[in-house]
């Protein structure tokens, strides 16, 4: 099971686009964990991630939390984001990790 881990300033601007995520990873059936949390928490909740995805507002953060981490940090795509797609965030952090 892959594990995705979504980052903004609280962990709260993400959640819709994480059940959007959700929803679209059980409709193709691909096996994953996907959560949000606060960026002050990344090395705690992302330790063991196979991506984690930065809101638009924090992409300023991806050096520092890259530097902590051994999985790829990439910024979500700011369209995507505000548009809540979720098949696209999927897709790509797909893409990112290989899958």
């Amino acid at each position: 099971m892959r594990k995705i881990v979504l980052m903004c300033n609280a962990g709260m601007s993400t959640s819709i686009l994480v059940n959007k995520m959700r929803e679209e990873a059980k409709k193709s059936g691909y096996n994953c964990q996907i959560d949000a949390y606060p960026v002050n928490q990344a090395q705690e909740e992302a330790k063991d991630a196979d991506i984690v995805l930065l809101g638009p507002q924090v992409r300023f953060e991806q050096k520092r939390i890259q530097s902590k981490l051994d999985c790829p940090v990439s910024v979500i795509d700011m369209s995507a984001y505000g548009m809540a797609n979720g098949k696209k965030v999927l897709e790509d952090a797909k893409k990112e990790i290989g899958d």
